[in-house]
């Protein structure tokens, strides 16, 4: 024994409680949606910086979108400001970078950025429907026992 009373749960728990304390699947999608945007870039760097401004902001913007998705993934707390400068960025790249890496760079980035921006941490879970009306029926039969007693 290592002298410590919890066991050893392995990776997925931990993975799972590290994944349940940020935006996840939000910063997952921006930090895609950036590099996809970056592997239909075609020029090369050579050619790109003799364009000028906007053969470089070709490049930056999707950077900028991955650096936000990881930095959302690891500093959580500021995810407001790193999902608002991810939609920026996606929808810049519509005009410097193809079309938005032809549409489905633009689409993960938003949908990523939009995820990110609505994540609540202490939200508490959901319960869905078959729980809530088991628990509705269980409160009426409760209450329907003790209706009829005197008080």
């Amino acid at each position: 024994m290592s002298g410590t009373d919890t066991p050893h749960q392995g990776w997925r728990p931990a993975f799972r409680g590290w994944r349940a304390r940020r935006p996840f699947w939000g910063g997952l999608l921006l930090t895609l949606g950036g590099g996809w945007i970056l592997l239909t870039e075609k020029a090369a760097l050579t050619v790109v910086i003799h364009v000028g401004v906007q053969g470089v902001a070709g490049y930056l913007l999707p950077v900028v979108m991955m650096l936000c998705g990881l930095l959302t993934l690891f500093s959580p707390s500021q995810r407001l400001f790193y999902s608002i400068l991810g939609m920026l960025c996606s929808l810049g790249s519509w005009v410097t970078s193809n079309l938005g890496g032809f549409f489905v760079g633009l689409a993960l980035g938003a949908v990523g950025s939009c995820m990110i921006f609505g994540w609540l941490p202490d939200q508490e879970p959901r319960v869905s429907r078959r729980k809530r009306r088991k628990a509705a029926r269980a409160a009426a039969q409760d209450f329907g026992d003790g209706a009829g007693e005197p008080a």
